[in-house]
């Protein structure tokens, strides 16, 4: 009678994980998360301060935000075991995954897309005026530096990773871009926002480049969410009430956007010391769209590029979606799936 008793809890088992069901979590769970205090991580800076994940997580999982200035640091805290999620770009991802051949992370939802702009001083008006010009990108290698150096080869120009060529790509943060485009440092710098809006605000500088114009219908990532391999393995139905409340912050972000903004501005407030203007911040929002849909077709275009310019040696991305508890979610809330790629 026992083995049968045995028998018919192991097969139930394997039925549920069959059906991809999150099993709970044995214990208490500490869910450690990183995130950008930046506009193009609206719907993560929202979402902590509204205690939209803690809600969502419930009682038995602890969280534990911890914010970073730029996706390769965020990267090296998945590996160095400090995080087990973080809300990212799309080259960063790229290189998780492709510097830990495929093991390391995966991709499951979606958080932002568009908000990246190159933004130019006056006198530039084509991409040939950029010649012997100084140009800023946030971190070499990152997102918005592969478009700028994959958008610069494709007008012909050259650019390498010594700041050398036709244009001198000079990486810098965001924050020292604005001062030093506005001092006349540079002459422009491709960022997201608010920092392009900021540098049009504050330096008089204008778009060249809108990366939406770039892509099929306006759309490609900008911000994503990965989760470390081990823990999605681990905790699935953690990371399934991590994404209910992913979901619940991204229909509040677009649903009631001034009172998001404002939630917005005084949380960066608080993580940074430094305030956005709510015209910066209602400008940037106007640029961006706040979907749970990773946009995954965006994301090997960036592989390549990332890969032609020598900062991947292979762009073959092949796993690094696992989009099921996104889909559980969708499904439980009576909303449309989103085809694994």
């Amino acid at each position: 009678m026992w083995r049968m008793q045995a028998l018919v809890v192991l097969v139930g088992g394997l039925l549920v994980g069959g059906c991809g069901t999150a099993a709970p979590s044995a214990g208490p769970v500490t869910l450690r998360l990183g995130y950008f205090p930046n506009v193009t991580h609206a719907a993560a800076v929202v979402g902590v301060a509204k205690d939209s994940f803690a809600e969502a997580l419930g009682s038995g999982v602890t969280l534990e935000p911890k914010t970073f200035n730029a996706g390769p640091d965020a990267v090296e805290a998945i590996f160095n075991g400090g995080l087990d999620a973080t809300f990212i770009g799309p080259n960063p991802a790229i290189n998780a995954f492709t510097r830990s051949s495929g093991v390391a992370i995966r991709i499951v939802a979606g958080a932002t897309s568009g908000g990246a702009f190159l933004v130019v001083r006056d006198g530039i008006n084509s991409a040939q005026d950029l010649r012997g010009t100084r140009i800023a990108s946030p971190q070499l290698g990152n997102t918005q530096d592969v478009a700028l150096r994959a958008w610069l080869k494709d007008q012909g120009l050259t650019a390498d990773a010594q700041g050398g060529g036709d244009v001198s790509v000079v990486p810098q943060g965001n924050s020292q871009s604005l001062e030093t485009f506005v001092t006349g440092e540079i002459d422009g710098a491709w960022v997201p926002e608010p920092w392009a809006t900021r540098m049009i605000e504050d330096g008089a500088g204008h778009v060249l480049v809108d990366e939406r114009d770039l892509w099929p219908n306006g759309e490609y990532v900008t911000t994503h969410l990965i989760v470390r391999t081990e823990f999605l393995e681990q905790h699935r139905d953690v990371v399934k009430r991590l994404i209910e409340g992913l979901l619940s912050s991204t229909d509040y972000v677009n649903d009631s956007p001034a009172e998001a903004q404002a939630t917005l501005i005084t949380a960066i407030n608080q993580l940074t010391g430094s305030t956005l203007s709510a015209t910066v911040v209602a400008a940037s929002w106007g640029n961006l769209t706040f979907t749970i849909d990773p946009i995954a077709s965006s994301l090997q275009t960036s592989a390549d590029e990332a890969a032609a310019l020598g900062f991947l040696e292979s762009s073959d991305l092949e796993g690094i979606y696992d989009l099921s508890v996104l889909n559980e979610v969708l499904r439980e809330a009576g909303r449309p799936e989103i085809a694994q790629p």
